[in-house]
């Protein structure tokens, strides 16, 4: 955030919402865009446990803040709380991004357009990939809405076979060309390696597969937004690996749009993200 930054009372309030929150590198972007527009904006990080989330929405009302950011865990939970879901929200059945219209509150969600986005800008093309997703929450669902729509196929593996199970069914009423992953014996097969887990946010946490199974000229895609073993091991063996720094940018990039009407200028964003997470 700039040293320029005046708060006023025409001063527009947006911010981000989860527990924890302390490691959001969402305000140094958010602010930075802002500054740089001229805009009279400002964005907060919030730290709402589970048990407060409805007062915290009804502040969002009360308080005349114009927008938020959802984040774990509150981005399934956010919903039944709101006037108004897009389509692509309720699909997907999370919430990353809420904008008060008048007192309405709709929920969006730009996980999937933003992680798109990131595909785009490093020249990687799904339509000719047979592409799996492990993991069955939230994050796999808004990829998967994305994905099933470009990809050659799709698989998803995770520890709850019923949640699998439920996201293939809901996939293939969209494009039937999603199937269950029994195991990860076989990753060697896959063109692209998506972990939409959380495991690597801890040093201690396992990998999410065995990664002496990979290929050279895989991609190996974490949405963590940070370099992570598994990006590391991947590389070793001669993927080419990609970060979530790329899609916490552009997501961003989409919520901005949506509380302003303005568009960004994305390589300040990007800057920002990258001097945050140093």
């Amino acid at each position: 955030m700039g040293a320029t930054l005046k708060i006023n009372g025409k001063t527009k309030i947006t911010g981000i919402i989860g527990w924890p929150i302390e490691h959001t590198l969402s305000p140094a972007m958010h602010n930075a865009a802002y500054e740089s527009l001229s805009l009279d904006y400002c964005y907060v990080p919030f730290l709402v446990s589970p048990d407060a989330l409805e007062d915290a929405i009804k502040a969002i009302k009360a308080l005349n803040i114009l927008g938020i950011n959802v984040t774990v865990p509150h981005k399934e939970k956010v919903m039944t709380y709101l006037d108004e879901t897009d389509r692509e929200a309720a699909f997907i059945g999370a919430v990353n991004t809420l904008v008060n219209s008048d007192g309405r509150l709709i929920g969006y969600n730009t996980d999937g357009r933003g992680f798109m986005q990131s595909l785009a800008e490093n020249a990687i093309d799904p339509r000719d990939k047979d592409i799996l997703i492990i993991g069955a929450g939230g994050a796999a669902r808004a990829l998967g809405y994305s994905l099933v729509q470009e990809a050659k196929s799709l698989s998803l593996f995770g520890r709850s076979k019923m949640r699998v199970h439920n996201l293939v069914h809901d996939l293939n009423r969209i494009k039937n060309r999603v199937s269950s992953c029994m195991d990860l014996s076989a990753v060697g097969r896959y063109h692209m390696i998506i972990n939409a887990t959380p495991l690597g946010l801890k040093k201690e946490d396992p990998l999410p597969l065995d990664t002496s199974s990979l290929k050279p000229g895989q991609i190996v895609y974490d949405l963590i937004y940070k370099r992570t073993r598994l990006l590391e091991h991947a590389s070793e063996r001669g993927c080419v690996t990609v970060s979530g720094l790329g899609m916490l940018l552009w997501q961003g990039v989409f919520a901005f749009e949506l509380w302003t009407g303005r568009r960004p200028d994305v390589e300040v964003m990007r800057n920002a993200l990258l001097q945050a997470d140093r």
